[in-house]
């Protein structure tokens, strides 16, 4: 491996390591603070995610996560900062819901067209903020989180009875989904299920690799993050990548929920998670836009969500799992900026003494001419 791609890698590891060091030495902090053992929360959160049906848990939610910071990366490499991933993911998910408890096809055309009811919903949500974005110019932080706001009160009118709401008890609904829709997990034993849209979330996690990677999209995509006057000047079209980087974004948005809702809940109602696409950002930063490293960081999440709870039954607050899922975001920051700093300084050190050897070089040539001149 050359000396670039060496030290590439260690910039890249480097900063979640950090992170997660820092994270877990602040937590041991607030730990021995409140006159706890610092020590044994995490022995009993590993123990945990030996158990198989812990594992199986973790690996559901992850699934969501990964989907959602996918979502958050794309508009982090058009360097947009979509925050309404969260609506868009309630909202695609509840569409998706509603027509699949009023749409009968058969399996091989309905769980196709709940998908591409819940990509439809994700992408208009955004789509939104992307057109007010590039035609009056609002910042796309404000737009989303106003879109927010209104999907969850769009949710609720669509929740009443004379819509398509269905009381179940204390519980508002959108009805059950027709069985055509539910897609079948991989049965693990006494483990339990895993969802079988797991298998989406890993060909969106290839897909967003290749186009980014491997496509004059994804170049024009990274290079309009990058610099817009610059890919501008090279024939690309900055308002229509916004515009398109939003629309994806909400699009994979919309497909966050639907691992849960066609593998499990098979409708909406108030038990349905939230907060996914707010968690999406953090995961996304730990994973640096980088579908591997996003996977790693989902797993992590998910493990902290699904493990915490056995520390109730031994003297611990679960809400440890939350304190250090924050200090992880603010180490990520951190870190991250630290180790860019880091890698700027070595670069220009190297720089350096290539330059300084060059100079060396060219002035030991130019004794070795004169000398060859003088003897002539």
């Amino acid at each position: 491996m050359k000396k670039f791609d060496k030290e590439r890698l260690l910039l890249a590891v480097a900063g979640p390591v950090i992170a997660l060091v820092v994270a877990v030495a602040l937590t041991s902090v607030v730990l021995i603070a409140s006159g706890k053992n610092p020590f044994e929360p995490y022995s009993l959160m590993f123990e945990q995610a030996t158990f198989s049906d812990i594992q199986v848990l973790i690996i559901n939610q992850a699934s969501l996560y990964y989907i959602a910071a996918l979502a958050v990366a794309i508009g982090f490499r058009m360097n947009l900062f979509n925050i309404g991933v969260d609506g868009q993911y309630q909202l695609a998910a509840m569409m998706a819901a509603i027509v699949g408890a009023h749409v009968a096809l058969p399996a091989v055309l309905q769980v196709p067209l709940l998908i591409v009811t819940a990509v439809l919903t994700g992408a208009f949500w955004s789509g939104i903020a992307g057109v007010l974005k590039v035609t009056r110019g609002v910042s796309e932080v404000v737009a989303t989180i106003m879109l927010n706001a209104i999907a969850t009160s769009v949710i609720a009118y669509f929740w009443l009875p004379s819509v398509f709401g269905v009381k179940i008890g204390n519980n508002n609904t959108t009805g059950e989904m027709k069985e055509s829709g539910w897609v079948p997990g991989i049965d693990m034993g006494d483990a339990g299920e895993i969802y079988g849209l797991v298998v989406l979330a890993v060909l969106l996690g290839i897909g967003y690799w290749v186009v980014l990677n491997r496509t004059r999209f994804g170049f024009d995509l990274r290079a309009s993050g990058a610099s817009e006057s610059a890919a501008a000047a090279s024939g690309v079209n900055p308002k229509r990548m916004v515009l398109t980087a939003m629309l994806l974004s909400g699009g994979l948005a919309g497909l966050a929920g639907l691992p849960i809702l066609l593998g499990d809940t098979h409708t909406y109602s108030l038990n349905f998670p939230t907060g996914i696409g707010f968690l999406g950002i953090g995961i996304a930063l730990l994973g640096r836009n980088s579908p591997t490293g996003i996977a790693f960081a989902a797993l992590l999440w998910a493990w902290l969500d699904k493990a915490s709870p056995e520390l109730d039954f031994h003297g611990y607050d679960k809400e440890i799992a939350v304190i250090m899922q924050g200090l992880i975001v603010i180490a990520v920051v951190v870190s991250y900026e630290a180790v860019r700093e880091w890698g700027l300084r070595r670069q220009q050190r190297r720089v350096g003494a290539e330059l300084a050897a060059g100079h060396v070089l060219g002035a030991s040539s130019d004794n070795t001419t004169e000398k060859e001149v003088a003897g002539r």
